[in-house]
């Protein structure tokens, strides 16, 4: 057993319920699955096949590659913190409020510097929007996110309650890719529902880049990027995929991205390439 494995074995109570969740949520994604695709609820079954298949990877990166490295990032960080939080009840509420905080602006800066949504737009590049979207990862984020957690790290925070609070955020929202469920209420104003989250896939003009938040939508409210369900969602990206490859699916806006450095005129626009807004123009 790995030292950070010994260091999880206090809290296994909670990891074990959080696993149990995704589990249950895995279950409740066949059965939604099957039901619409029986019913002609769903276009087809090549964007569901193509979720389950990038799925797939991610499970196999995770389990290997990725989770490791994310593991051995926060640890060798973590030997560089300021301060040193006690692993109690109230700071398992604050690591929870801290991972939800964080994963808020890591969202937001996924969306406005084109180097992230390089990735992250995988998870926006379907058409269709059903539980199975929410298996839609990109298989190269495992990589790179666990870098803007290095903030919780350095302000104390165990690593055993980073990866438990950030695995929290991360399932909670497996639940809110449906149209099956309407909108909450004031529910929509306090945490990430369906409704509120169906508006953050849409590319319709007034839904593009709103409501951020992991668990708790009061970061956008406090930010100005919050805005409610009006018209219909029209889900996607603004420039269409028309593939169901999971390969090109993963790929394709590096593609274009490595393409644009290619064409740059002069050395000062490698950096717009990268880490301007996605569509501007890198001259």
């Amino acid at each position: 057993m790995s030292a950070f494995e010994l260091r999880i074995a206090p809290h296994e109570g909670l990891f074990v319920a959080v696993i149990s969740v995704a589990l249950f949520f895995f279950v409740i994604i066949f059965a939604e699955t099957i039901f619409d695709l029986a019913t002609g609820r769903r276009s087809g079954w090549r964007e569901t096949l193509a979720n389950f298949t990038i799925e797939i990877g991610n499970q196999l990166l995770e389990r290997t590659i990725f989770g490791t490295a994310f593991v051995l990032g926060i640890l060798f960080v973590e030997q560089f913190a300021v301060l040193s939080i006690p692993v109690t009840w109230w700071s398992w509420i604050l690591a929870l409020l801290a991972a939800d905080f964080t994963y808020y602006w890591m969202h937001r800066i996924e969306h406005e510097r084109r180097v992230f949504w390089a990735y992250h737009s995988v998870h926006h590049s379907s058409p269709e929007f059903n539980l199975t979207t929410s298996l839609r990862l990109s298989w190269v984020e495992g990589m790179v996110e666990w870098i803007f957690f290095i903030p919780m790290i350095m302000l104390g925070f165990d690593a055993v309650q980073i990866v438990g609070s950030i695995l929290i955020v991360v399932v909670y929202q497996t639940w809110i890719h449906t149209e099956k469920i309407g909108r909450l209420g004031v529910l929509d104003r306090i945490f990430n529902t369906p409704s509120v989250h169906r508006v953050h896939h849409g590319r319709n003009p007034e839904y593009l880049d709103k409501n951020y938040g992991g668990i708790l939508i009061i970061w956008d409210i406090l930010f100005g990027t919050y805005q409610t369900e009006q018209a219909p969602v029209d889900y996607g990206v603004t420039q269409p995929l028309e593939s169901s490859n999971p390969v090109t699916i993963n790929f394709h806006e590096f593609w274009l991205m490595a393409r644009d450095l290619l064409n740059v005129r002069k050395a000062a626009s490698v950096w717009n390439v990268l880490f301007a807004p996605p569509g501007s123009d890198p001259n």
